[in-house]
């Protein structure tokens, strides 16, 4: 009975592969044993540009040519193939991208309202017998008619008598071209394709004296595309490339693997490209499918850095009496710095998060806060907030009040005066920035410390305060509206 039932199986597998051959005869294929050289370039936003070129041997006349092993979220109607070789050799007729993998479910649903063959092995004698079944539903399992009855699940093994057109093992893009030469040539397939995109990350260390940062980039790579990219030259495009909102649906899903490898390298080299930037790997790495890689973008030491405590106020409090405005309220903790070649920068920073550590005591680096940056080009400042201070506080009230006579009619007028005491925990002085958002015509008539007047809606005071002591700030407003 064993003998029996691997001639079966041998006869069913026989079936399976010439039917599969038979959908193929008519088509030159091409796989990646062909390919010579492919270039990804990742855009923002779920989309990269492939350029895949191989070199085959294509007949002269009508064929169709089978592309395997195409990105399984390649958008089809942005595919572009020509003959790098010969140019002008073929005219693409039409392409059809076949996207439907051959697994046990998808032979199963391509099979509904046909015949298949049920083989069961009988759990005592080992005898195989074998019934002609209808399938007539694959949807949340299998309905199936063998002879007068309707069973459901499945009975036994499945035989198929061949491999329905379209169902393929990889994804596969295929061509009907009219060629004029018969020869072997070089082709360049590119295309626009989901599943694959990029994101910046940065480490920031800042030195004991909190006055200068160590910096480095990381490009985080995901691909879940549904194909690799061999030896591929990298490029990434940073900036906000505009795109028509089209639905588009997805062809696969794919899942996503915890497959992380890292790639220390020489930075990135960068270029401008329209009004975006372009970076590009200095050499070729591979991008497998289902997989998550890093690759070196940037590194830069003893960056110039100023760390900033700020208290920024509110509006709302200059038009009415409040009183008491907050105690024990919690001081913003920044950092800047110059993205200038001056500063040991100066190349335009792609978005992403900033990771900012110090070390302690005993030399161990401790986080301290991040924040995302955007897209930022050379010679501007990145600005970080990575927390509030724990030592530094403040107490605001609103200390007087009252409404002015009307300047005009229609306006109004208010003034009113402030106390802002800052108490400072720490064993060394520090500087709080207070920043005050006025709106309306505003003047500051009184003041125990300098203001200054950033624009139209914003004061600003720079408070020192003692170690282990507090500073107050009293200032009068008169304020029209």
């Amino acid at each position: 009975m064993k003998l029996k039932y691997k001639l079966i199986l041998l006869a069913t597998l026989s079936t399976l592969v010439t039917g599969a051959i038979a959908m193929e005869l008519d088509e030159t294929r091409s796989t990646l044993t062909d390919q010579q050289s492919v270039a990804v370039t990742i855009y923002n936003g779920d989309l990269a540009l492939i350029k895949d070129q191989r070199k085959l041997k294509i007949n002269n006349g009508i064929i169709d040519l089978a592309l395997r092993d195409v990105s399984a979220q390649i958008r089809p109607e942005t595919a572009l193939l020509r003959s790098i070789s010969h140019a002008g050799s073929f005219s693409t007729l039409e392409q059809n991208f076949d996207f439907d993998l051959l697994t046990p479910q998808k032979l199963l649903e391509k099979y509904v309202g046909k015949t298949v063959s049920i083989v069961k092995i009988h759990p005592t004698t080992g005898l195989e017998t074998t019934e002609v079944a209808t399938v007539l539903s694959a949807n949340n399992g299998v309905v199936l008619k063998i002879g007068n009855r309707i069973e459901t699940g499945i009975p036994g093994r499945i035989v198929y008598d061949n491999v329905p057109e379209n169902l393929r093992d990889r994804p596969t893009l295929v061509t009907k071209l009219n060629n004029k030469i018969a020869a072997e040539q070089t082709l360049e397939l590119s295309y626009l394709t989901g599943g694959l995109g990029w994101k910046a990350d940065y480490v920031a260390e800042l030195n004991p004296k909190e006055d200068s940062i160590d910096l480095s980039g990381w490009v985080t790579l995901s691909n879940t595309s549904g194909a690799s990219y061999k030896n591929a030259k990298l490029q990434l495009v940073a900036g906000d490339v505009n795109r028509v909102q089209e639905h588009f649906p997805r062809a696969m899903s794919m899942r996503k693997n915890a497959d992380m490898v890292a790639e220390a390298a020489v930075p990135m080299a960068e270029e401008s490209l329209l009004e975006y930037h372009l970076y590009t790997l200095d050499r070729p790495t591979t991008i497998s499918e289902n997989q998550t890689k890093q690759v070196a973008l940037l590194s830069a030491a003893n960056v110039p850095a100023r760390k900033e405590l700020v208290l920024r106020g509110a509006d709302y409090y200059y038009q009415s009496s409040y009183g008491e405005i907050g105690t024990k309220i919690k001081v913003g903790v920044f950092v800047e710095f110059d993205n200038k070649e001056a500063a040991k920068l100066g190349i335009p920073l792609p978005k992403g998060i900033i990771r900012v550590y110090k070390k302690d005591n005993a030399g161990n680096a401790q986080f301290v806060g991040e924040d995302n940056i955007d897209h930022t080009p050379k010679n501007e400042v990145v600005r970080l907030k990575l927390g509030e201070s724990f030592d530094v506080t403040a107490d605001k009230k609103q200390t007087g009040f009252k409404v002015l006579p009307n300047p005009q009619k229609g306006h109004s007028a208010y003034e009113s005066a402030y106390e802002i005491t800052l108490k400072n925990a720490k064993k060394e002085k520090m500087t709080v920035v207070i920043q005050e958002p006025i709106s309306g015509d505003w003047t500051i008539t009184a003041e125990n410390q300098p203001h200054k007047k950033v624009n139209s809606h914003l004061a600003v005071w720079k408070v020192d305060v003692p170690a282990e002591s507090s500073a107050t700030l009293n200032y009068k407003a008169i304020v029209k509206y």
